[in-house]
């Protein structure tokens, strides 16, 4: 199984930056993307930004000019830099990896995994 670890969730005002961080782990994997979701209290959990393996970054809408997903694929972490955050983006951040194991040098079905979760506050 494939476990994410994420850091660098926190307090910040309004204006301010944070930079989030997801390492995976948990044997061998081929992973097709990575990215990161949030839950606000009383919304679904949506989709912010994901970093395919192959192709292009896609970004939620709000995100657009203020977020940069990157990869660091020999560390197998992803990264959501975060910019002039604003109090709508308070919210508990997920990493979130699509991936399949490989055991006995064949890969398995496809799996989506979740990190625990990192709470971003901003106020104003």
């Amino acid at each position: 199984q494939v476990q994410l670890e994420e850091s660098g969730g926190g307090l910040v005002q309004n204006g301010g930056s944070l930079r989030l961080s997801c390492a995976a782990s948990g044997g061998l994997f081929s992973i097709y993307s990575m990215g990161w979701y949030r839950q606000a209290p009383g919304k679904q959990r949506e989709s912010v930004a994901i970093a395919p393996t192959a192709g292009t970054p896609k970004y939620a809408d709000s995100a657009k000019g203020r977020f940069t997903v990157s990869r660091d694929d020999a560390k197998k972490t992803v990264y959501l830099q975060m910019t002039n955050l604003e109090s709508e983006d308070t919210a508990v951040y997920y990493c979130n990896c699509e991936a399949s194991m490989v055991r006995g040098g064949i890969a398995q079905a496809p799996g989506t995994y979740w990190g625990q979760g990192t709470q971003v506050t901003v106020s104003s």
